[in-house]
């Protein structure tokens, strides 16, 4: 990612102050699904609502995110809500962080890099659930940021799809590894 890219993360980050807890998008009305322990991953948390959200309901949670601004505001709402979370640099366009291991939960709100696709179906551990959800041409007009249609579908078809939606230019999948 260009520094100019990470410049307006962390200013858009800045501008926005503190994020609150919420599940991600598409588990909304599926909260069922949402393990109460083991370990989560949240790609590309920004300002890490779903990474204390998370945490509150007893995850182990990596959060991962390329703005040190938007790690700053997701460790002081986890600091506000009493919760731990282990907040990790990296700029996924230099490829999928190196964590140990797999996840009994790997979240992906927002942020779509096809060639990241193989590795977070790879982080899902065997049982464990895929949340990704991205804009899309679906519904909307197209560009380099919004996903083809039956994108995710194709990319994640080895993983037992769960749900997935496509339309008003959203698109998300819930898969299990």
């Amino acid at each position: 990612m260009a520094e100019a890219d990470r410049e307006r993360w962390d200013a858009k980050h800045r501008a926005l102050g503190a994020g609150t807890p919420l599940p991600p998008d598409a588990l909304r009305g599926r909260l069922d699904l949402v393990p109460s322990t083991g370990r989560a991953l949240d790609v590309a948390c920004g300002r890490g609502g779903v990474a204390v959200w998370l945490a509150a309901r007893g995850l182990d949670v990596v959060a991962v995110d390329v703005s040190p601004a938007g790690l700053a505001a997701g460790a002081a709402l986890a600091d506000d809500h009493d919760v731990r979370v282990r907040w990790v640099e990296a700029d996924l366009d230099g490829g999928f962080p190196d964590e140990d291991g797999t996840y009994d939960l790997v979240v992906c709100q927002r942020f779509r890099d096809p060639a990241l696709y193989p590795a977070l179906a790879a982080a899902v551990a065997p049982g464990g659930l895929l949340v990704i959800s991205v804009r899309s041409e679906v519904g909307d007009e197209g560009g380099r940021f919004r996903a083809a249609p039956g994108e995710l579908a194709a990319a994640f078809g080895d993983l037992e799809v769960l749900a997935h939606h496509e339309g008003d230019g959203e698109a998300y999948l819930l898969a299990r590894g």
